[in-house]
């Protein structure tokens, strides 16, 4: 996936409450950009990091540019977390994402579950196999080296999207947990057991119950991101 229009290049001076960024561009101007990401980015927002930001497509926009990458150490970092619905919809449909292959429908944002919406739905022409729904979650936080974890900071959302797609396997559908790692630096992945013990039992309940987990991970540059290979998900101890 191509970026719509060329990114713009700077210096993260702070991210503060939760959606904003303020950032001094090359030229020197000092611009605040929308950051669309609502967990805490452990790790990406240090004084002094390498950014890049888009301009803001819709001109209704309250601000002028969103935040959309960071570098950290040699590793180019995806931090919009409205991309990994349309980057895993765009990596089913060129067929890189080989565990969801085969439908012949695909619904984006389908109510489902309690007051829920699944982020993709696959349905199959005349029910030749069950319907899938597919949860997808974006990966940023790495702590060791080659390690990806997930989540960041509580999710108390998150684990609510597990029960219920636990709930979609009971009702005889296929249930899919696909972690999408915006980064190329990890060969494998596990949740974050410690940061939030709720969802990782959570998720453990739900892949004995028949909810399938998969992550792959992104390769970046400043012109776009593309999804690339799966990796493991580890067992926590």
């Amino acid at each position: 996936m191509k970026f719509e229009h060329e990114l713009f290049h700077g210096t993260l001076i702070k991210r503060y409450k939760r959606f904003l960024a303020d950032v001094k561009l090359d030229s020197g101007e000092v611009v605040t950009a929308h950051c669309a990401n609502s967990g805490s980015m452990l790790g990406l927002k240090e004084e002094g990091n390498e950014v890049w930001l888009s301009p803001a497509a819709n001109p209704k926009a309250k601000l002028d540019y969103k935040w959309e990458i960071v570098k950290v150490g040699d590793t180019l970092v995806g931090i919009n977390t409205s991309l990994p619905n349309k980057l895993v919809e765009m990596a089913i449909l060129d067929g890189t994402i080989i565990e969801l292959q085969g439908y012949e429908n695909l619904r984006r944002e389908m109510k489902y579950g309690k007051n829920s919406r699944i982020d993709l739905f696959l349905s199959d022409h005349e029910d030749a196999k069950p319907d899938c729904y597919v949860e997808v979650k974006s990966v940023t936080l790495s702590r060791e080296d080659g390690l990806g974890e997930f989540p960041d900071s509580v999710t108390s959302r998150g684990t609510k999207h597990l029960h219920e797609l636990s709930d979609m396997v009971e009702a005889k559908s296929r249930s899919v947990m696909l972690y999408l790692a915006q980064r190329d630096d990890i060969n494998k992945f596990k949740v974050a057991s410690d940061i939030d013990p709720a969802y990782a039992d959570a998720l453990k309940i739900a892949k004995e119950k028949g909810v399938e987990a998969y992550c792959y991970i992104c390769q970046l540059t400043p012109s776009g991101i593309n999804v690339g290979k799966s990796i493991p998900i580890m067992e926590n101890e």
